[in-house]
């Protein structure tokens, strides 16, 4: 199951996003916003990264203008690696090197094509599982508790 989530600038990628995953038969569930107006971006990347850091989902998705701030805000939720990338390269290094359980996009800075080539980079590779990469994660999870 993949979370999905965006605020009001997200919006219009979110859903050619989900009818995208709809197509490829991917389960998931949306966490919100749910139209073009106005909203804060830390309330919908709080749900969806809940949902992702309790294993309710396996990834999840998100979006807003940049993918910065929700990003960031994903990230408060311990036991989240979200990535923002605009790039399929970048989406296939951090779950290669960092096991990432969500990427972050921005719909101001990448278009709708670009976005599902990097999402599909995301979704279908695997963690290297390599001791390096595994120990770094460890050192990532010890910080500020």
């Amino acid at each position: 199951m993949i979370a999905i989530a965006s605020d009001h600038a997200g919006y219009g990628l979110k859903q050619e996003i989900m009818n995208w995953l709809d197509q490829k038969g991917y389960e998931y569930h949306d966490y919100g916003c749910y139209s073009t107006e106005s909203c804060d971006y830390p309330d919908f990347a709080h749900a969806a990264a809940k949902a992702v850091a309790s294993g309710v989902c396996d990834k999840g998705i998100l979006i807003c203008g940049t993918g910065i701030g929700i990003g960031i805000a994903a990230n408060k939720v311990k036991g989240i690696r979200c990535a923002t990338c605009h790039d399929c390269f970048s989406a296939e290094a951090t779950r290669l090197h960092n096991d990432a359980n969500m990427i972050a996009m921005g719909a101001r800075v990448i278009g709708p094509g670009l976005a599902l080539k990097v999402i599909e980079t995301f979704l279908t590779t695997p963690f290297s599982g390599e001791e390096r990469h595994i120990r770094r994660i460890n050192k990532i999870e010890q910080i500020d508790q």
